[in-house]
C-alpha cells in the first residue's frame, strides 16, 4: 500500500488547523497539527514530513524563524507560508527567505490543494534532470559566472516564487527561463514564453487573457488566453517592460489572485501558474519614472538571477563555438568543420555586444562560407558586425592617460564631433552596407547582423532610412 504523505500545520488558530486538516484527508494527506513555534519544532525534530504549511504569526515567534529553522536543519522541505489577505510584503519576504510558496487567508480550498499537489510533487532524479536540462539546453561553459549560475538555478527551482531575470540582449534569458520550469516540480506542466513587445497593443489583452465568443472583439469563438495556457506549467514574459500600465495592472492581479478574467466574460477563471519575467532594461529606473508600476514590480521581482555577459565568460567562447558547430552541422546534416588556430584567437578576442546569440551567428554564417571542412579568418571576419568592431579598432579607440604627460605616439585621435555621433555614423554605415549586400531586403539583412527585424526597423526609423515597405 502507498504511503500517504505527512504535512506539518503550524498555526495557533485551532479551528483553521481542523478545516484544513479536514481538507486535507479528503486529498489523501496526513496531517499534524503545531500551535507555536516551539511545538512545531518539536514536531519537525521527531517526524520526516512531505511539506510544512505555517503561518506568520504564532504566540511565540513567527513563520520566519520557524523557516530560518528549516533551512539549517532540512533544506529540502517544501514550506508555504499562510498571511493575511492583501500583505503581499510579508508574503514577498517569506518567499526571499526560502519559502515554497504562500496561500492567503482565508484559505480557498482549491489554492491549498494546488499548492501542496506542487510540493508533493519532487522532481525527477535531480542529477538527471540538471544533467539533461543544463547541458542539452546550452547552459554551457565552465566559467565561474556559469558555475554560480548553476547553484543559484537550482535553489531557485526548488520554490514557487517569481522570478526575475536581467542580463543583455543575446545571454538565454529565455534558456534560462526554461530552465527554471524544467528543473522545478512544475516540470510536467507547460512552459508557456511571451514576448511582450511583440504583441500589438490592441491585441494584447486578448491574446494574454483571452476573450468569449460575442465579445467586442467580434470573436466568432471562444479563445484560451496565454496565461490560461500555462495553467500547471509556468509563464515566462520576456521584456516584461515593454507591458502597457493598462496590462501591468491586470498583470498584478492575476499574479496575486491566480484568477483571470476573459475579454468579454463575467466570471472568472482560476489559473494556476509561476511567474518567471526578463528584460535587460532597468525596471527600478523605469518604476521611479512612472513607466512601470511599483507594485506589480516587488511582486515580480522576488527571485533575481543576473545572466552574465559573454565578454565575462571568456573561457566559455571556444566550448560554445565548437557546440554550436556540431549543433549547425547536425541540423544540416554536413561534416563538423574545424576551427583553425587563428579562427580561435580571434574568437577569443571579440567583444560580443550581441552576447552568445551573436556568437551563433558568426559560427552559422562562417560555416556557410566555409567551402572545406575549415573555419578560418576569412569566413570569421566577412560579418558586418566585425567591420564595426574594426572600423572602431582603427579609429577611436584612444590611448588615455593621466593629463600629465603627452600621449604616446601610436594614440589614436579622439572623433571632433564626440563619440557618440562618431558611433551613430558608424552604425549607419554598418546598417546601408547590409541593405546594400541583401538588395534592401530587411528581413535578410536583420538575420545578417544578428539582430530581430525589429530591432533594424528601429534603427532604421531612427536614421531616416525606413521605406515603410513591407
Amino acid at each position: 500500500m502507498e504511503k500517504r504523505p505527512l504535512v506539518l500545520l503550524v498555526d495557533d488558530e485551532e479551528d483553521l488547523c481542523l478545516l484544513m486538516q479536514m481538507s486535507l484527508s479528503r486529498m489523501g494527506i496526513d496531517t499534524h497539527s503545531a500551535h507555536c513555534l516551539s511545538d512545531a519544532k518539536k514536531c519537525l525534530a521527531e517526524h520526516a514530513y512531505d511539506a510544512c504549511l505555517t503561518d506568520l504569526n504564532l504566540p511565540d515567534g513567527n513563520g520566519l524563524q520557524l523557516l530560518e529553522w528549516i533551512n539549517e536543519h532540512g533544506p529540502s522541505l517544501p514550506v508555504a507560508v499562510l498571511t493575511a489577505y492583501g500583505n503581499m510584503e510579508i508574503a514577498i519576504a517569506a518567499l526571499k527567505a526560502g519559502a515554497f510558496d504562500f496561500v492567503s487567508k482565508p484559505v480557498n480550498p482549491k489554492h491549498l490543494e494546488q499548492l501542496l499537489q506542487k510540493a508533493l510533487n519532487k522532481p525527477a532524479e535531480p542529477r538527471q534532470l540538471q544533467t539533461d536540462a543544463l547541458e542539452h539546453k546550452m547552459l554551457i561553459g565552465q566559467s565561474q559566472p556559469m558555475q554560480q549560475l548553476r547553484v543559484t538555478l537550482k535553489k531557485i527551482a526548488r520554490s514557487q516564487a517569481p522570478v526575475f531575470i536581467t542580463g543583455e540582449s543575446g545571454t538565454g534569458k529565455e534558456v534560462v527561463a526554461n530552465l527554471v520550469h524544467r528543473l522545478s516540480n512544475r516540470n510536467e506542466g507547460p512552459f508557456i514564453a511571451i514576448n511582450c513587445g511583440a504583441i500589438p497593443t490592441e491585441l494584447m489583452e486578448s491574446e494574454l487573457f483571452g476573450h468569449k465568443k460575442g465579445s467586442f472583439t467580434g470573436a466568432t469563438q471562444d479563445k484560451q488566453g496565454l496565461i490560461q495556457s500555462a495553467h500547471g506549467g509556468s509563464l515566462f514574459l520576456d521584456e516584461i517592460a515593454e507591458l502597457p500600465l493598462s496590462m501591468q495592472v491586470k498583470l498584478l492581479r492575476a499574479v496575486q489572485e491566480k484568477r483571470i478574467r476573459p475579454v468579454g466574460s463575467d466570471a472568472e477563471i482560476d489559473v494556476d501558474f509561476r511567474v518567471i519575467s526578463a528584460s535587460h532594461q532597468d525596471l527600478e529606473a523605469l518604476v521611479q519614472q512612472g513607466k512601470f508600476r511599483q507594485d506589480l514590480f516587488f511582486r515580480i521581482h522576488v527571485m533575481d538571477l543576473i545572466l552574465p555577459p559573454l565578454r565575462e565568460r571568456g573561457e566559455d567562447i571556444l566550448l560554445l563555438a565548437q557546440h554550436f558547430i556540431h549543433k549547425i552541422s547536425s541540423e544540416w546534416d554536413i561534416p563538423a568543420k574545424q576551427l583553425t588556430a587563428r579562427a580561435k584567437e580571434f574568437l577569443t578576442g571579440q567583444y560580443y555586444p550581441g552576447n552568445v546569440r551573436e556568437l551563433r551567428n558568426i559560427i552559422e554564417r562562417a560555416i556557410t562560407l566555409s567551402d572545406d571542412g575549415n573555419i578560418d579568418l576569412p569566413q570569421l571576419q566577412s560579418a558586418p558586425q566585425r567591420q564595426m568592431a574594426q572600423l572602431f579598432a582603427s579609429s577611436a579607440e584612444p590611448s588615455l592617460h593621466n593629463g600629465l604627460t603627452d600621449p604616446p605616439q601610436n594614440a589614436k585621435k579622439l572623433p571632433e564631433e564626440g563619440l557618440e555621433i562618431f558611433l551613430e555614423k558608424i552604425e549607419k554605415e554598418i546598417l546601408l552596407n547590409a541593405l546594400n549586400l541583401t538588395h534592401w531586403n530587411r528581413t535578410v539583412a536583420a538575420k545578417k547582423l544578428g539582430m530581430t527585424f525589429r530591432s533594424l526597423r528601429y534603427r532604421l526609423k531612427k536614421f531616416g532610412l525606413d521605406t515603410d515597405e513591407d
